[in-house]
């Protein structure tokens, strides 16, 4: 099997479409912090800062709520109308970080939905554009990585300012 050919059964979707949101998106945001710097720019993150943005996978029913603040990538609450929000399959999610389909071609044959500002969609698509994944390595992605930013995170919202 192919990680091409991605599906999950329904009650593994119902199931996560009834989990709370919170902790996903926090270790999302993680990871994408993981890629700070390393195949982000901050710069190019600068016209999303304090909007809401949200992910909707589909198939799984899994949904993401963060922000981009100064310091990186936030978890938030769901929030009734995010700024942008995208929508597709975990297949076709997994295509565009692979590159092997175009955000375009998926969101032309109404496999991806974006909503909420047109401005915000096309930065978001352009910094996805420009992203160079010659820096990302499967070491910045290990167990000790994540953990370790999942940890300091912790630590910094649980320790008194």
């Amino acid at each position: 099997m192919s990680p091409f050919d991605l599906a999950f059964p329904r009650p593994f979707s119902l199931l996560v479409s009834r989990l709370p949101t919170l902790p996903p998106s926090f270790a999302f945001t993680s990871v994408l912090n993981l890629a700070l710097g390393q195949i982000i720019r901050k710069d190019d993150l600068q016209p999303l800062h304090g909007k809401r943005i949200a992910i909707h996978v589909t198939d799984v029913g899994l949904r993401l709520y963060f922000t981009v603040d100064t310091a990186g990538f936030a978890p938030t609450r769901p929030s009734a109308q995010p700024d942008l929000a995208f929508s597709a399959t975990a297949r076709d999610f997994f295509l565009l970080a692979m590159r092997k389909e175009d955000p375009d071609t998926l969101f032309f044959s109404r496999r991806l939905l974006v909503e909420g500002s047109t401005e915000l969609g096309l930065v978001a698509k352009n910094t996805l554009d420009s992203l160079d994944l010659s820096g990302l390595t499967l070491a910045l992605l290990s167990p000790r990585n994540v953990l370790g930013q999942l940890k300091a995170q912790v630590l910094k919202t649980v320790s008194p300012r």
